[in-house]
């Protein structure tokens, strides 16, 4: 029967561009990689990390200098705490395991690619 309609393939053609969902268990190997990575702390609870999400798959989707990942701030209260995330959604890009820029609050598409544009220019 149709193997090759699966729901998954028909709504994901971009399989290998979706975030990254980050836990304490592949946080640091991913922030260590060269290529860098935009995380997003955020909860389920809090709408504007709930209106930057589709946003953010967009630009995962289009942009390919970095990658995006997302890390709930309710699982993992440590890594939030250690990187001193107060506020959500905080968005920190890091290179080589270090942080290079850092975004707080909920912005437009527009505001967030020229965040990371800069952030990029500028490391």
């Amino acid at each position: 029967m149709g193997g090759q309609r699966s729901p998954v393939q028909i709504r994901s053609p971009r399989h290998q561009k979706m975030a990254i969902q980050l836990d304490e268990k592949n946080f640091n190997q991913e922030i260590n990689m060269d290529k860098p990575i935009l995380v997003d702390f955020w909860a389920a609870w809090c709408a504007p990390c709930r209106a930057i999400a589709p946003i953010l798959e967009e630009i995962e989707k289009e942009n390919n200098k970095i990658k995006i990942g997302k890390l709930n701030v309710d699982e993992y209260p440590d890594i939030a705490s250690k990187y001193k995330v107060f506020s959500i959604p905080t968005l920190i890009i890091f290179k080589n395991g270090k942080e290079i820029g850092r975004m707080v609050g909920a912005a437009p598409k527009s505001k967030l690619l020229q965040f990371i544009e800069e952030t990029l220019k500028n490391s």
